[in-house]
């Protein structure tokens, strides 16, 4: 047997797995179609998804939507729609680009979804209307035996830890998976296909729509002019390319099953650290009561604020990692120094323009010493702002640009010797000794 008939084995739903799940859903699809309608309104109910194309792995969600007639206004589509929703699962309001109701039924993981129902893609009224006609295009294309390609990649792509376009990932979904195979014909082609890649590669199944910019280019062949790959962040990619790399050279079930990771004991992480001669500061959030993919995409953002200021002020961050837990949002920086000297060389500047003048006005009286000129430019010895990277953090993360839910008034920072006892050791271990998935 060989490697991917071994892996499809283990993530391919059993057949008592289709049946029970094709019982809750064709349960779940009558249950809906009753409750709507006693509305009155003429909605078809449609599965869309990995479900109704028959790519989905073991334990899958299904994805059920309402189409609602175009002549219904938008605001009775979501009334009527969520409400159907929320009766039938007891599910909650979720919130992207279009709300929708997530809950269970009979023990399944389940999306109601009121869209419209369209003729063609061209003129879409919701974020969700091109679902259905990414379905029939997928059901249309994919042959019989290409289902269990599309599983593969999907698998290979959640082993390394890219599957999902939700922002918490920044990866490939799993309608870019089925164009993927349908592009390159199989899950090793997919594979060798990107291993060919580069920054700003294009792919169009049917034809180029106007120019995208972006770190990946997948034309949607529904409607040429969204990037299928929007999602898809430049580092996602990279990591996916190294990982279709390494699998071609040397498969090993891993990439499908990676090992999860021990953390390292506080006296490992302190020697890599020495090591390194680097510094720690942990920043710690109480976590809003915010979506969690809306909150992922603030996480990141505040991460990303954190870092600039950090550089901004010669801390210079070498890695930083961030996680979410029950009460808590945390990001975990090394950095190369986390105290900086009192002063510094702050430079003005020529002594031939006009402006030299006002320098030499306004530091005549520098307590540091008086102006003096290098390079042909004026200079002074100053006093920093501030001198740790924790006090800086602690004035400048509110005016950082920091996500917009995130509250910096409830912010702790743990400061190098504080992190290494409190700061979680998994997340540490993720920061000081970054690895692969499939190489642990």
């Amino acid at each position: 047997m060989s490697l991917e008939s071994e892996v499809l084995r283990r993530i391919k739903p059993t057949a008592k797995e289709v049946e029970s799940l094709n019982s809750a859903a064709n349960a779940l699809k009558k249950t809906v179609d009753d409750d709507i309608e006693e509305h009155g309104i003429d909605v078809e109910t449609r599965f869309v998804g990995s479900y109704a194309k028959d790519t989905y792995l073991s334990d899958p969600d299904i994805d059920l939507f309402l189409l609602f007639p175009e002549t219904v206004p938008h605001k009775e589509l979501e009334t009527v729609g969520l409400s159907v929703g929320e009766a039938i699962t007891n599910g909650i309001r979720m919130y992207s680009e279009h709300p929708y109701i997530r809950g269970k039924y009979k023990g399944v993981d389940v999306d109601l979804v009121p869209s419209y129902a369209l003729k063609t893609a061209e003129k879409i009224r919701t974020a969700v209307d091109r679902t259905p006609f990414h379905t029939q295009y997928i059901l249309e294309r994919l042959k019989e035996e290409q289902k269990d390609e599309v599983r593969l990649l999907k698998g290979f792509m959640k082993g390394i830890g890219v599957y999902g376009a939700e922002p918490n990932t920044r990866g490939f979904s799993g309608y870019m998976c089925e164009l993927l195979v349908l592009h390159y014909g199989s899950f090793l082609k997919a594979l060798e296909g990107a291993g060919e890649w580069k920054e700003g590669v294009t792919i169009s199944i049917e034809k180029k729509g106007p120019p995208i910019l972006g770190p990946l280019v997948v034309y949607d062949p529904v409607d040429q002019k969204r990037n299928v790959a929007s999602a898809v962040h430049i580092d996602t990619m990279a990591l996916f390319i190294t990982a279709s790399k390494a699998y071609l050279s040397s498969p090993s079930e891993k990439f499908f099953f990676p090992q999860e990771r021990q953390p390292y004991p506080r006296e490992e992480l302190e020697r890599i650290s020495d090591r390194n001669g680097s510094r720690l500061i942990t920043v710690v959030f109480d976590r809003p009561d915010v979506v969690e993919d809306n909150l992922y995409s603030q996480l990141w953002k505040t991460r990303y604020a954190l870092t600039r200021k950090l550089n901004d002020f010669d801390y210079t961050v070498l890695r930083a990692v961030h996680d979410m837990y029950e009460k808590k949002l945390e990001i975990a920086f090394e950095l190369e120094r986390d105290v900086l000297s009192k002063t510094y060389k702050h430079a003005g500047p020529p002594v031939w323009v006009k402006a030299a003048d006002s320098f030499i006005s306004k530091w005549k009286n520098n307590v540091y010493g008086p102006p003096f000129i290098e390079d042909g430019c004026w200079n002074v010895i100053a006093e920093r702002m501030y001198f740790t990277a924790k006090e800086m953090l602690a004035d400048e993360a509110a005016v950082s640009g920091i996500g917009r839910e995130i509250d910096p008034r409830n912010m702790k920072i743990r400061n190098h010797e504080t992190s290494l006892n409190e700061t979680p050791p998994a997340l540490l271990t993720e920061l000081l000794d970054p690895k692969n998935s499939w190489e642990i």
